[in-house]
C-alpha cells in the first residue's frame, strides 16, 4: 500500500516537473523567436529591399566610353549594393524567350536600349534617398529614363514601421503573460509540498534554508527549459537559414549570443524569483490556512 502510494508521488511529482519544464521551453521559445526577429529585422527587411530593383536606360547615341564611365561611377558609390550591365541585344533575346516572338524580325530593328539593373543597398531604399540618387544619376546627359516601382518603396517602408511598433506590443504582451505562466506551474508544483514547507517550519527550519532546495530546484528546471528553447531556436535558424542564406543568421555570433543568453538568464531569473514568492506565501500561512 505504502509502495503504490510512493508511485503515485513520484509519478504526480515527474507530472509537475514536465508541466513547469514544458511552460518554460514553450514561453522561452516564443521569446527567443521573437528576440531573433527584433535584433535581424534590419536585415530582413534590408534584404527584402534590396530585391527592389532601378533600372538606367541609356539612349541609343551613348558610346562605349559613356557606358564604361558610368560602371565605373556605379563601383565606387557608396549605395550601390550590385549592379549588372544588360544590352541591348541581350534584352531583345530575352525578351523573345519569354514572348515567344521575334518582335524585330518585323520591326527590322531593336528599339530597346542598353540599360543597367541596380540593386540599391536597404538602407538607402527609402524614398528622399532614392529621388537624390536619381537626381545625381540623370545629371549624366546620355541617360534617357529611371524606372523603379515607387509605390512598392512607399508600402514597404510603411509597413516596416507598422510592424516594428506591433512586435514591440507583442513582445512585451508576451513577457507579461511569461512571467504569468511560469509562476502559475511553479506555484503549483509548490503546493504539492505546502505540508513539507510548514513542517519544516514548525521544526526551527528558517525560512532561507527552506526555500534553498525549492529555488535551486525551479533553477534546474529552468536550464532544461533554457536548453530546450535554445536548442529548438537553433533548428529554426537552421531551417530558415536554408531558405535565406543571404542573411547569414547563422554567422551572426553576435546576436545568436544576444539572444541565447538572454533565454538562459531569463528561464533562471524567472523560475528563481517566483519560487522564492510562492515559497514565501506558503511560509506565511496558517497551518489552518494550509487546508
Amino acid at each position: 500500500m505504502a509502495s503504490s502510494f510512493e508511485n503515485y508521488n513520484k509519478r504526480r511529482l515527474i507530472s509537475s516537473y514536465f508541466s513547469v519544464v514544458l511552460s518554460i521551453f514553450l514561453v522561452l521559445f516564443l521569446l527567443g523567436t521573437l528576440g531573433l526577429f527584433v535584433i535581424n529585422s534590419k536585415k530582413l527587411t534590408n534584404d527584402f529591399k534590396e530585391n527592389i530593383p532601378m533600372t538606367v536606360f541609356f539612349k541609343n547615341e551613348a558610346k562605349d566610353s559613356v557606358l564604361n564611365a558610368f560602371d565605373t561611377q556605379l563601383k565606387n558609390s557608396r549605395f550601390i549594393k550590385e549592379y549588372a550591365f544588360v544590352h541591348k541585344d541581350s534584352a531583345a533575346k530575352h525578351n523573345v524567350d519569354i514572348v515567344g516572338k521575334d518582335f524585330m524580325s518585323f520591326l527590322g530593328f531593336n528599339p530597346l536600349q542598353n540599360s543597367f539593373d541596380i540593386n540599391l543597398k536597404g538602407e538607402y531604399v527609402v524614398a528622399d534617398s532614392i529621388k537624390k540618387i536619381e537626381h545625381e544619376i540623370k545629371k549624366n546627359e546620355m541617360v534617357s529614363e529611371i524606372i523603379y516601382d515607387k509605390q512598392l518603396v512607399d508600402l514597404v517602408n510603411d509597413n516596416i514601421k507598422k510592424i516594428s511598433l506591433w512586435m514591440l506590443i507583442a513582445i512585451g504582451f508576451l513577457a507579461v503573460i511569461a512571467m504569468l505562466l511560469i509562476n502559475s506551474s511553479l506555484r503549483l508544483s509548490i503546493y504539492s509540498h505546502r505540508f513539507t514547507i510548514k513542517t519544516m517550519q514548525m521544526v526551527g527550519a528558517t525560512k532561507s534554508f527552506i526555500r534553498k532546495p525549492f529555488i535551486w530546484r525551479s533553477i534546474k528546471l529552468g536550464l532544461i527549459g533554457s536548453g530546450l528553447a535554445i536548442l529548438a531556436l537553433f533548428g529554426l535558424l537552421y531551417y530558415v537559414d536554408q531558405y535565406l542564406p543571404s542573411l547569414k543568421l547563422l554567422k551572426d555570433y553576435t546576436s545568436l549570443t544576444i539572444v541565447f543568453m538572454g533565454v538562459l538568464l531569463v528561464g533562471i531569473i524567472i523560475t528563481s524569483i517566483s519560487t522564492f514568492f510562492a515559497t514565501q506565501r506558503f511560509l506565511n500561512l496558517r497551518t489552518d490556512d494550509l487546508y
